[in-house]
């Protein structure tokens, strides 16, 4: 089963997506949140392994409630907004949240995403992906909200890899392909397990939170 929080500042959009969520049998709607301070205490106590997270909310803003949430290791985030503009999907990205999704996003689609970002993969809407990654190959961007990884604050790049090894290096590169952990596996003729193990260790040799920051530093790092 996996759990999610729902943090939305409009009842109706929480209990619309509490019923959609509640048709798929492997996904459970633990709390829900209307701003983004309750949304980090819910996270917080409740540990979900997903968090819906809108982007423009009373007081503490989404962006800042994703940052706090990731930092504190409590839960993924998914953004769900209806907002498709660089700064918040700069913003989300930079937070630590592993995906970005439209609230014109399908039902099926919505729930699959759930499902991929509990697992650790990245999702991005179609709609805001090129213009990400485009952005984000000159170094930071006006409207980041903190460096990447935070613990190179500063760093070029292309020194915060040489902690990796040669397959490690082929690991980055597809994760900045936007691949899943089965594509990885697939592309250098390793088991899926195994690209997972390697991603993992990718991450935490560059100090970062989710996959899209490491895809984020590659590009930056000319990968």
């Amino acid at each position: 089963m996996i759990t999610v929080l729902l943090a939305d500042d409009h009842a109706t959009v929480r209990s619309g997506l509490r019923l959609l969520l509640s048709a798929h049998r492997d996904l459970e709607v633990v709390g829900e949140a209307g701003d983004g301070a309750v949304a980090v205490a819910q996270a917080r106590a409740l540990r979900p392994d997903v968090t819906l997270m809108d982007v423009r909310m009373p007081g503490v803003d989404g962006l800042t409630a994703t940052e706090q949430i990731v930092a504190g290791g409590w839960s993924r985030v998914l953004v769900l907004t209806s907002f498709e503009v660089d700064e918040y999907v700069e913003g989300a990205l930079r937070a630590g949240a592993d995906g970005y999704l439209l609230k014109t996003v399908g039902a099926g689609p919505l729930a699959d995403a759930v499902r991929r970002v509990a697992a650790g993969e990245a999702v991005l809407a179609p709609e805001v992906t090129r213009q990400v990654i485009a952005g984000f190959a000159a170094a930071g961007g006006p409207h980041a909200r903190r460096p990447i990884p935070q613990a190179a604050a500063g760093a070029d790049p292309g020194a915060r890899l040489h902690d990796l090894t040669e397959r490690e290096r082929e690991v980055l590169a597809v994760i900045a392909r936007g691949l899943s952990n089965a594509q990885i596996a697939d592309a250098l003729t390793i088991s899926e397990a195994t690209a997972k193990t390697h991603v993992s260790r990718v991450l935490a040799k560059l100090g970062c939170t989710s996959r899209v920051q490491a895809a984020i530093l590659a590009r930056e790092a000319g990968v």
